[in-house]
C-alpha cells in the first residue's frame, strides 16, 4: 500500500508541531521519520492514525483520500501502529491480547479462542516471532511483548505499519532482532514508517529517510549517507559524532559501595546485594535495559530512599543521611526526569541555577538573600554553558529540553565536587545538546571528580565509560571495559554471563 501526507499541519494553541509536511512511503519499504524528540515525528503519526485532527492537508492511500476519525478508522483502512509505551494488557495471554477489541465469535457468540491462537502461530511462524498464543504478557520479555504488539497489528490485516521509537527499552540483541523483522515485513509488501532518532538503526534497515526538524521537513536522505550528514540534517549545524576524550588519570577510590540494598512500596526488591567503586578522575557507566535498579541506585546514593548496606564518600559514610548532607559533602547530581526533580518549572533560571546553594555566601548571609550575586551567577553560567535564553530571569519551563538540562548541569557544576552522578544524562536532547552534555562530563572527569553515569543509551555509554557495570534485575552482573563488544554488553544487560575463553 503506498501511503501519501500532503501538506499536514497540526497546532496546539500558537504552537505549530507540524508545519505542512509532505512525505510519501512507497508500498514494500521502510521509511525512516528521523529527528530529535520534539522534532514533530509522533505528533505527523498520531494525525496519520487517527488520534489527533490535523489543522490543515490530506492523507492518501494508494492515491486515494481518506478521513480517519479515529484509530478504529485507520485500522480498518490497514494502517497499524505500534507505540513507544506499549498497549498490552499484562494478566492476559498473548492471543487474549491479539483478539482484544476485535474478537472472533464461534457459535452462539462465543469468542473463538482457537481462531485467536492460530492466527498468532501463523504470524509467529511466518515472521520467525517464537511468540507462545498461551504465554501471559507478564512471563515475556520486552523484546517479544514488542513482537506481540506486531502481531497485534498484523492480525488485523495492516499494509502500513508505524513503528513509534521501537527500540527504547531494546538490549542490542533484541534490536538487531527487531531490524531483521522490520526488513521481512517490508520484503512481504508490508510498508513500515520507523521513527527514530538512532542514526545506526536508520542507517541498518531504512529505503529512505525523511528528516524532520521544528516540525518541517528539511530534507530526505539515502541510508549510505554518514551520520555526520543524518546529525546536521537533524540540528541544523555540523556536528561531531565521536566524543573527544584522553585516557583516564585514575586516583584513589572516592565512591565505594558495598551490599546496597532497597525494596519498594509493595515489598519489591529493587537493589539485590549492589557493590562496586568509582575512582577520582575516572567514569563509571551503569548499562542495563531501564527498570532494573537504575533509578533506585542513584535515589539510595543520594538519600533519597531507604537503603541498607554501606555508601562511603571519601571515606564518609552517605547511607542514613539527609539529601541536604550527601550534597554538601560534594556530591553533584543530575536526574533521570529534569522537569520533575532537576527544576521548578515556575521559577526563573537565575533561581534555578542556586536552588541548593541559595542558603549559602555568597548567596545569602545572615538569613538576607544577596540578589546581585545570584544575578551575576545566572549571567556568568548561562555563557558558560551556552544557556540559549533571552534572559536569566525567563522561567526555566520556557526552555527547550536541551537549555533546561544544562541549566541543571551549570548548577551541579558549580561547587567543587567530588562525585558527580548524571541520570540518563541526555534523554530527550538533541544531537548537538548531547555533544555539549559529553564535553562538560568529560571535562569534570579530568578536573579529578569520580563520575557515575547511568544510561539506557548504549552508545553513550561506550564512548564515554572508562569502565562498565552491567545492571539487571537490581544486582551488578559483571563490569567490564569500555572496548567490549556490543553482543557481550547485550549479553549481560539480558543477565546472562561472559564467555570467557
Amino acid at each position: 500500500m503506498k501511503l501519501e501526507l500532503r501538506g499536514i499541519t497540526k497546532k496546539f494553541g500558537d504552537f505549530v508541531a507540524n508545519d505542512s509536511i509532505d512525505l510519501v512511503v512507497e508500498p514494500g519499504t521502510v521509511h525512516a521519520l528521523l529527528g530529535e524528540n520534539g522534532a514533530g515525528k509522533s505528533t505527523l503519526m498520531n494525525v496519520l492514525f487517527g488520534l489527533y485532527d490535523a489543522d490543515g492537508g490530506e492523507v492518501l492511500l494508494d492515491d486515494k483520500p481518506v478521513k480517519f476519525d479515529g484509530p478504529g478508522d485507520a485500522m480498518r483502512a490497514g494502517i497499524g501502529m505500534v507505540h513507544q509505551h506499549f498497549m498490552l494488557v499484562r494478566p492476559f495471554t498473548v492471543a487474549e491480547n491479539v483478539m482484544l477489541g476485535h474478537e472472533p465469535l464461534a457459535g452462539s457468540r462465543l469468542l473463538d479462542f482457537s481462531m485467536a491462537r492460530d492466527r498468532v502461530t501463523h504470524l509467529s511462524q511466518k515472521f520467525g516471532f517464537d511468540i507462545d498464543p498461551d504465554a501471559v504478557i507478564d512471563d515475556l520479555s520486552v523484546g517479544a511483548e514488542q513482537r506481540v504488539e506486531i502481531i497485534k497489528a498484523l492480525s488485523r490485516d495492516a499494509n502500513v505499519l508505524i513503528l513509534d521509537e521501537p527500540t527504547a527499552v531494546l538490549t542490542p540483541q533484541e534490536t538487531d532482532e527487531l531490524l531483521e523483522i522490520v526488513r521481512q515485513l517490508a520484503d512481504s509488501g508490508t510498508s513500515v514508517v520507523l521513527i527514530t532518532h538512532k542514526l545506526r538503526e536508520v542507517q541498518a534497515v531504512a529505503d529512505t529517510i525523511t528528516v524532520i526538524r521544528r516540525g518541517k521537513v528539511v530534507g530526505t536522505a539515502k541510508p549510505t549517507a554518514t551520520q555526520e550528514e543524518l546529525a546536521s540534517l537533524m540540528v541544523g549545524r555540523d556536528v561531531s559524532m565521536t566524543v573527544d576524550k584522553g585516557a583516564a588519570k585514575p586516583g584513589a577510590t572516592m565512591l565505594e559501595i558495598e551490599d546496597l540494598r532497597a525494596v519498594d512500596d509493595f515489598d519489591i526488591t529493587t537493589l539485590d546485594g549492589v557493590s562496586f567503586d568509582v575512582k577520582a578522575g575516572e567514569i563509571l557507566c551503569v548499562a542495563g535495559v531501564q527498570g532494573n535498579g537504575q533509578t533506585e541506585l542513584a535515589e539510595a546514593i543520594l538519600g533519597a530512599i531507604p537503603a541498607s548496606g554501606s555508601v562511603t564518600l571519601d571515606g564518609t559514610e552517605l547511607l542514613g543521611r539527609s539529601i541536604r548532607h550527601v550534597l554538601r559533602e560534594g556530591v553533584g547530581f543530575v536526574p533521570e526526569d529534569r522537569t520533575e526533580d532537576g527544576l521548578v518549572a515556575k521559577f526563573t533560571i537565575e533561581n534555578n541555577l542556586v536552588l541548593d546553594l541559595i542558603d549559602q555566601a555568597p548567596y545569602s548571609r545572615g538569613g538576607a538573600i544577596n540578589v546581585k550575586a545570584i544575578e551575576d551567577n545566572a549571567v556568568a553560567k548561562v555563557e558558560e554553558f551556552d544557556v540559549r535564553t533571552t534572559s536569566a530571569k525567563a522561567t526555566a519551563g520556557s526552555l527547550s529540553g536541551g537549555n533546561q538540562q544544562k541549566v541543571v548541569l551549570a548548577r551541579e557544576m558549580s561547587r567543587p565536587l567530588k562525585l558527580l552522578i548524571a541520570s540518563q544524562p541526555t534523554r530527550g536532547l538533541d544531537v548537538g545538546s548531547i555533544e555539549f552534555v559529553h564535553k562538560r562530563i568529560i571535562a569534570e572527569r579530568d578536573n579529578g571528580t569520580a563520575v557515575l553515569i547511568i544510561s539506557s543509551e548504549l552508545d553513550e555509554v561506550v564512548a564515554l565509560a572508562d569502565r562498565i557495570a552491567v545492571m539487571y534485575h537490581g544486582t551488578i552482573v559483571d563490569i567490564v571495559p569500555p572496548d567490549t563488544d556490543r553482543d557481550t554488553l547485550g549479553l549481560l544487560m539480558a543477565g546472562g554471563k561472559q564467555v570467557t575463553a
